[in-house]
């Protein structure tokens, strides 16, 4: 169970000495509870997220045995607008190199395809998806600008539909041709289709795997701060089986004396 950081708030902590502990940890995690939702229902939902902070918890999750993967049904957070799945950035891509192609068939994966002419025909395509699909298992990250998925902060707390079109902020922009998937900022694109934050808390379990030094500032807002669409991922903290998966650099500017966490040095 999560472990209260006040009274009011509910978010489990887990540190670990490296982003290989961190994400290998928080592979296992999702693992255990994707195999409960299959031995409970016989069937599992799942969302995935993307880029450089999700690299060491895929690379464990395809390894795991006992996943019966061709009983999972899979969804993914964002795309950008405007780019094939060929595209070194597309998360299409990214996901079906880094996980499809490892563990072979599944049972569904509704991919956002982000260079479709009509954009809200495309969104509404996934919302149909995934509107009465209950998800067992959303595994997330935390950008450098707090944001969860691409809802840049201020973020919509309140829209109810699955996914819509964003507006990229310039700091995100900026990250994302800083990890190296663009040359530079005014390659990436300014719009893209992102999960909403209402759709994401839906989920029974939030994974979230926040490693690297470049995301300490975000990760002691969103544990420390309160609730406020200024920093989107702190929503977390209301939800109850939200679980983050730090590294000792993701880590280092919290206040150990005041955060209640089960803190793991392997």
């Amino acid at each position: 169970m999560p472990a209260p950081t006040n009274g009011t708030r509910s978010v489990q902590i887990d540190i670990f000495p490296s982003a290989r502990e961190a994400g290998i940890h928080a592979a296992q995690e999702g693992a255990q509870r994707i195999g409960a939702a299959l031995a409970e229902r016989g069937r599992a939902a799942v969302i995935l997220a993307t880029g450089a902070s999700q690299f060491d918890m895929l690379a464990e999750l395809v390894t795991l045995p006992g996943i019966d993967w061709k009983r999972v049904d899979l969804f993914h957070l964002d795309e950008y607008v405007g780019i094939s799945e060929t595209h070194r950035a597309s998360f299409v891509g990214y996901l079906k190199k880094r996980f499809l192609e490892k563990v072979g068939p599944v049972g569904s994966f509704t991919f956002i395809k982000g260079d479709q002419a009509d954009t809200e025909a495309e969104i509404a395509r996934i919302n149909g998806a995934i509107a009465e699909t209950p998800i067992d298992v959303a595994f997330v990250g935390i950008g450098e600008n707090g944001h969860l998925a691409f809802n840049d902060p201020p973020a919509d707390f309140d829209i109810d539909v699955p996914y819509l079109e964003v507006t990229l902020d310039d700091k995100c922009r900026q990250q994302q041709a800083g990890e190296g998937w663009f040359a530079n900022m005014e390659a990436v694109p300014e719009k893209a289709i992102s999960m909403s934050i209402r759709q994401i808390m839906k989920s029974r379990a939030i994974i979230c795997t926040v490693p690297d030094r470049r995301k300490a500032e975000a990760v002691v807002k969103v544990v420390e701060g309160p609730v406020s669409n200024r920093v989107p991922a702190s929503i977390l903290q209301q939800h109850g089986q939200a679980m983050l998966f730090l590294d000792t650099e993701s880590a280092s500017l919290l206040d150990r004396e005041r955060l209640e966490h089960r803190q793991v040095m392997l």
